[in-house]
C-alpha cells in the first residue's frame, strides 16, 4: 500500500475521508494543505464515496483520483508514500476498526499501515455524543493515542446554545501535524 514513488518535491499528505455530513467541506482542508505547501491525495471509505463529498471537485483540486478500492498488484501506485495522514472527518466506525486492526477497507488498511510505519497522523473525530460515550470508542481513542496518533477536539455536529452548528475545524488537523 504505502511505498515511496518518484514524484513531487512537496511533502505528500493522505487525506482519509469518512462518511459524515461534514465531509462535504473536505475541499477546505485540501485547499489549506496546499496553501501550506502540501500535495494531497484523498482516500475515502466506501460509504463516503456515496455522495458525502464532491469527488469530481476534489479530484480537480488535487489532480489525482479519489481512491476507495484496493489496486491490483499490477496497477501502478497512484500516490507517493505519505509524509503525513489526516483523517477528517473520522467516524465512530473507522476509529474503532482502525484501533482493532480491522483493515477491511483501503482507508482503514492505509491507516493501520501508516501507524505501523510511524507516519504522523492527525484525526478530527466527528462522532455523536451518544456514540462517543461508548466504552469501545473510548478504548479505541486511548489505544490510538498510545500509538502516537494526535486528535483534535471532538465534534458532534450538535447545535450549540444559539441553535447553529459549529464549523468543522478542518485546519486544526494541519496544526496538529505541525506539532509532530
Amino acid at each position: 500500500m504505502i511505498a515511496r514513488v518518484e514524484g513531487s518535491e512537496k511533502p505528500f499528505l493522505y487525506v482519509v475521508v469518512c462518511a459524515a455530513g461534514v465531509a462535504v467541506g473536505v475541499g477546505e482542508l485540501i485547499e489549506a494543505a496546499q496553501e501550506r505547501g502540501w500535495e494531497a491525495g484523498v482516500i475515502a471509505t466506501p460509504v463516503a464515496t456515496g455522495g458525502f463529498f464532491d469527488i469530481a471537485a476534489v479530484e480537480a483540486r488535487t489532480g489525482r483520483a479519489v481512491r476507495s478500492a484496493w489496486r491490483s498488484p499490477d496497477d501502478p501506485r497512484p500516490f507517493p508514500a505519505p509524509d503525513a495522514v489526516v483523517v477528517a472527518p473520522a467516524t465512530f466506525n473507522t476509529v474503532n476498526k482502525w484501533a482493532a486492526g480491522i483493515a477491511d477497507t483501503l482507508a482503514v488498511g492505509t491507516l493501520c499501515e501508516a501507524a505501523g510505519l510511524g507516519v504522523p497522523i492527525a484525526v478530527l473525530p466527528c462522532v455523536a455524543d451518544a456514540l462517543a460515550a461508548h466504552p469501545a470508542y473510548q478504548e479505541s481513542l486511548a489505544r490510538l493515542r498510545g500509538m502516537g496518533v494526535r486528535f483534535g477536539e471532538p465534534y458532534s455536529g450538535e447545535p450549540g446554545p444559539g441553535g447553529g452548528r459549529p464549523t468543522f475545524p478542518w485546519t486544526t488537523a494541519l496544526d496538529l501535524l505541525e506539532r509532530v
